[in-house]
């Protein structure tokens, strides 16, 4: 059976995270991502660690089943291989800022001129419609814009945001999901589509599900902020020899727990009574089940826990994480831990990685050949600077 998004063309001119997630999922879903890089590469090539120049353990990753073209196009024979080969293209998806898109001649009436049902995806940080709409805004501006700050301030922490890149993750899954419905909805109507995707937006939208609260109603019938989730005591408890995360929630598993503990004299407390009074007693409830967690070792917990019917896992760590991934191998920078797609239910397991991560400008010559460019053109292009093959296909 074909991947779901096979025959699909995108053409993308994203960089760092949040696009190249986003395109990351489509590609993982049989659409033909082909990344325009500029001379430098994408800036996920180096975040980080790499076994070879240009591959970095993020990149290896976020670029695989993609294809890569170095071009220049701001140059106009470089900007004439864009218009032809958006008018091959189904999506087109970029993250400049609204004032360098019309300066480089991309916004999307410069590019439905190219392909009239095209859809259009600008990733952006701040509403298009907004006064903010060309600021620059990288994950941690974006995290303290939508609440996260706050977030972690009501449940005790210092100011600070989520260490792990919220915002460019949350809004790429985003993004995929509005141009897959745009792409439905090309389907049904003939019509493309103008999408805006704004970080803050995203993550605005994620954090206000639960801790819009008692002020969602109108008028307002209590503060914002989820108390149950903001409680300092929700974290992993320590036991004698690590961590464990341990939740009673329903009464029958606070129950199981103190019995399992020999604190029968919780087991009929009115505390447990209701859903409500255990959320208006959480705090107090969360001292006991960590005073009790205490007692014993991790491996004890997990011997009797899940017996009884109460939701608890060890804290794994990352190296612990990634070794129990699947190994691939790259041509150029050998074996690698591959991270499963988002969308594994719809991905087979040997067609993970239908093409491992592309070398920057790897395939500038198989794409113009698809063009219908002959092998004339296209060596005037590399010699002239326009299209650039990577520097880096050997050691």
């Amino acid at each position: 059976m074909p991947l779901q998004l096979e025959g699909i063309r995108i053409v993308d001119l994203t960089s760092v995270v949040m696009g190249p997630y986003a395109t990351q999922i489509l590609a993982d879903l049989g659409a033909d991502v082909i990344v325009i890089e500029d001379r430098n590469g994408d800036t996920n090539r180096s975040m980080g660690a790499g076994s070879f120049p240009g591959l970095s353990g993020i990149s290896l990753n976020l670029m695989r089943n993609k294809r890569s073209v170095g071009l220049d196009i701001k140059s106009p024979d470089g900007y004439a291989v864009l218009q032809r080969l958006v008018a091959t293209a189904d999506v087109f998806v970029t993250n400049l800022r609204p004032g360098s898109r019309a300066r480089a001649g991309l916004t999307y009436d410069d590019i439905r001129a190219m392909r009239a049902d095209i859809v259009y995806c600008a990733a952006a940080g701040f509403p298009a419609d907004g006064p903010r709409a060309d600021d620059p805004a990288y994950d941690d501006i974006v995290q303290a814009a939508s609440g996260m700050g706050d977030v972690a301030r009501r449940a005790g922490l210092p100011v600070s945001v989520a260490p792990t890149i919220l915002g460019d993750k949350l809004s790429g899954m985003a993004m995929a999901h509005a141009i897959t419905a745009a792409l439905f909805h090309r389907l049904r109507s003939g019509d493309g589509a103008d999408l805006t995707m704004a970080m803050t937006d995203v993550l605005r939208s994620f954090v206000l599900v639960e801790h819009g609260a008692g002020r969602i109603p109108l008028p307002p019938v209590g503060p914002p902020g989820y108390p149950r989730i903001l409680d300092p005591g929700r974290r992993p408890q320590p036991t004698k020899d690590g961590h464990i995360s341990v939740l009673p929630y329903e009464r029958h598993q606070y129950e199981a727990l103190f019995r399992v503990a020999g604190r029968e004299d919780l087991v009929t407390d009115e505390r447990l009574a209701t859903r409500e009074s255990r959320l208006a007693h959480s705090p107090a409830l969360y001292q006991e089940v960590a005073a009790i967690i205490a007692t014993r070792t991790t491996a004890d917990w997990m011997d009797v826990l899940p017996r009884v019917g109460v939701p608890c896992t060890p804290v794994a760590t990352l190296e612990e994480l990634v070794d129990d991934l699947d190994v691939a191998m790259h041509p150029k920078a050998g074996s690698y831990r591959v991270v499963p797609p988002i969308v594994a239910p719809f991905v087979p397991a040997d067609e993970v990685v239908r093409r491992p991560a592309p070398l920057h400008g790897q395939h500038g010559r198989e794409v113009l050949v698809e063009l219908a460019y002959t092998e004339a053109e296209i060596d005037t292009l590399a010699a002239s600077g326009t299209l650039f093959p990577s520097t880096q296909h050997t050691r």
